[in-house]
């Protein structure tokens, strides 16, 4: 396959990306061209290479089918018509329908691709759908139809019955408006305000927030035509309103935040930013929106994605199993179609056609509290880095790396195994380490960060606690600048606590500093982890490990380490920094005075602000979400 030809940057248009809706139209042919060897006989399904799901090899072709499709739908719908593309996809929809894709069953991943491929249909009708013959209307029909009355998992997943079955609805074929309206409704129960669902029952909040909840009923509006305006509204200001926190997710390079589960999904978060274009819910100027995405498009094309193939791998920047999940198949990262949805906006749009605008981040730092999904928001305009720090999002009670650490960003991930470089620094394991806080006792760990229990967020601070063995760990987040200070109650039994700052990672091996109060790791382009103990910490350290990040092959965590007896609760006071300039941790820990008294701490930063909290005083679910503790 030829390597990705772009049009030359337009820095007038363009000044901070250079891609115009040309670039965008260059970036899906070359993605959908790049498939072509792997199309079956048939066309009828995608066998790309690479580790298959558990649905199967069936289902993973159907995957590569169906999600290439939504890229191919908009591509058709973009320019009138590409008749290679329609040629291609309506043999291959023809002879799936006909037998050689699984049906749809009951909670199947058959149900998530048909969704697809009824969005692609509606949005490509005129040149696909409407040219098919009956009999092969019919045959599609029929698969679709598996959906009537079936049953789905009860996050997300309702929502794929209900754009399936509203296709149906629109081309006369029989469906269940009670399928429809109860899948719309439910997910009224997952609202939990300021424009933020929970991805089903729970603390769910992660990037199907945006690429998903609050995609596919946009998308449905579409679908629905006027029969949609009551709930079009609705629908539309919350939009409106979660872009005035999503604006924020995104750094200056493009880079999503490194959080959550489906991150193979890469560009698809530009979805939400498009939908509010496509509904006039949103609160970014057209040259905002189009800097936003094209940003995306470009962090991740700069980076490797698309690789040398043409192709979406499973990973990041580059493949990389660890941060994928089970129903992960080779196809899967093909969802960043989502992120095309902008080809729907017609060439004359003022989302195409206006200079692109500076956003939030590019013109000040950023903090933003968002108590909806308990996450508070720190961003630095000097390096472009957003931090998320989560008080919030646990996705299920066992806790795992991409939703239980304390804070995440756009430039690092966490570690996600357990191997370890032979040589110094490997008396630690990487276990609940980066941005996390253990308590390790002789039998090994006490107790990690699962269910969240919230606490607070509001102005630049955030607070949570967890269980642990018995006891229970708090922290609250305070933010001065690029610092956070965390203030840490440990009450529960004896046990060393181990406090780990972000993980950093690289093709080379970061370096490392560490002496009884700070350690530091800086990665080759000066990206730097710290770590400074500022009230009650013994010692410090830093944690190499090796192919265990999203980053690159060699990571490192700063960390620090005091000893908790377990006689009466432990406060201790850190000061974390994730930097892309240098940082002094000297400076750092003698430009914050520490005040501890009982359960109380006092700051004072150096420019003279100050900032008081009280630990240990609410105990209890206090401002969890609706629904929070039900199984994901």
């Amino acid at each position: 396959m030829t390597q990705l030809q772009l049009p030359a940057p337009d820095r007038v248009l363009s000044s901070r990306t250079g891609y115009t809706r040309e670039t965008w139209l260059g970036v899906a042919d070359h993605l959908l061209d790049s498939l072509v060897p792997w199309f079956s006989a048939s066309g009828a399904q995608v066998r790309l290479p690479g580790r298959g799901s558990w649905s199967g090899a069936d289902c993973d072709g159907l995957e590569g089918f169906a999600r290439s499709f939504l890229l191919a739908a908009f591509r058709i719908a973009a320019d009138g018509g590409d008749e290679r593309l329609v040629e291609r996809y309506a043999r291959g929809l023809v002879a799936g329908a006909a037998g050689e894709w699984p049906r749809l069953t009951p909670c199947s991943q058959q149900m998530v691709e048909a969704a697809a491929i009824a969005v692609g249909l509606h949005e490509s009708r005129a040149w696909l759908w409407d040219k098919l013959d009956v009999p092969e209307q019919e045959k599609v029909v029929d698969w679709l139809s598996g959906f009537v009355g079936s049953r789905t998992w009860d996050n997300n997943w309702r929502l794929f019955q209900v754009v399936g079955e509203q296709f149906l609805a629109s081309v006369g074929a029989p469906y269940s408006q009670d399928d429809i309206d109860g899948g719309l409704d439910r997910i009224e129960d997952w609202y939990v305000g300021d424009g933020w669902y929970s991805d089903g029952d729970g603390q769910n909040f992660d990037h199907y927030i945006g690429w998903a909840m609050h995609l596919y009923p946009g998308l449905w509006t579409r679908m629905a035509g006027p029969s949609a305006e009551g709930r079009l509204a609705v629908y539309k200001e919350r939009l409106h309103r979660f872009l005035e926190d999503a604006v924020h997710l995104t750094g200056t390079d493009g880079a999503p935040i490194h959080f959550g589960r489906s991150l193979c999904y890469r560009m698809a978060a530009a979805a939400p930013y498009w939908m509010g274009a496509l509904l006039d819910a949103t609160p970014l100027t057209p040259g905002q929106t189009r800097r936003l995405c094209s940003g995306t498009l470009r962090h991740f094309v700069d980076h490797g994605a698309p690789d040398e193939r043409g192709l979406l791998n499973l990973g990041w920047h580059h493949h990389f199993l660890p941060t994928t999940q089970p129903y992960s198949g080779p196809g899967s990262p093909y969802w960043a179609s989502k992120g095309f949805l902008g080809l729907l906006l017609p060439a004359d749009h003022e989302v195409w056609t206006a200079r692109e605008a500076a956003l939030p981040l590019d013109e000040h730092d950023q903090v933003r509290a968002m108590p909806a999904p308990g996450f508070l928001i720190q961003a630095t305009k000097h390096d472009g880095i957003v931090r998320l720090l989560n008080h919030g999002s646990d996705h299920n009670a066992e806790g795992t790396p991409h939703y239980n650490r304390l804070a995440y960003s756009t430039r690092t991930a966490p570690d996600l195994t357990e191997p370890t470089v032979p040589g110094e620094h490997t008396q630690v394991s990487c276990e609940h380490l980066d941005n996390h806080v253990s308590l390790v006792g002789a039998a090994g760990l006490l107790g990690h960060r699962g269910s969240i229990r919230r606490l607070r967020v509001s102005g630049a601070m955030a607070a949570s606690w967890w269980e642990a063995s018995g006891g229970r760990i708090e922290v609250v987040s305070v933010l001065h600048g690029r610092i956070e200070v965390r203030c840490v109650l440990v009450d529960g039994p004896p046990g060393i606590v181990r406090h780990g700052g972000y993980a950093i990672a690289g093709l080379q091996r970061p370096e490392v500093i560490a002496n009884e109060t700070w350690a530091q790791a800086t990665r080759a382009d000066r990206l730097t982890s710290v770590m400074v103990g500022l009230r009650g910490y013994a010692r410090s350290g830093v944690h190499r490990n090796l192919d265990v990040n999203a980053f690159g092959p060699h990571s490192a965590t700063p960390y620090l380490e005091a000893e908790h007896h377990g006689t009466d609760p432990l406060v201790l006071v850190a000061a974390v920094v994730l930097s892309g300039d240098t940082v002094w941790p000297g400076a750092v820990a003698e430009g914050i005075e520490v005040t501890v008294d009982g359960l109380g701490v006092h700051l004072r930063f150096a420019d003279g602000t100050t900032a008081g909290v009280r630990l240990g005083e609410e105990v209890g679910d206090g401002g969890a979400a609706p629904n929070a503790g039900a199984p994901a």
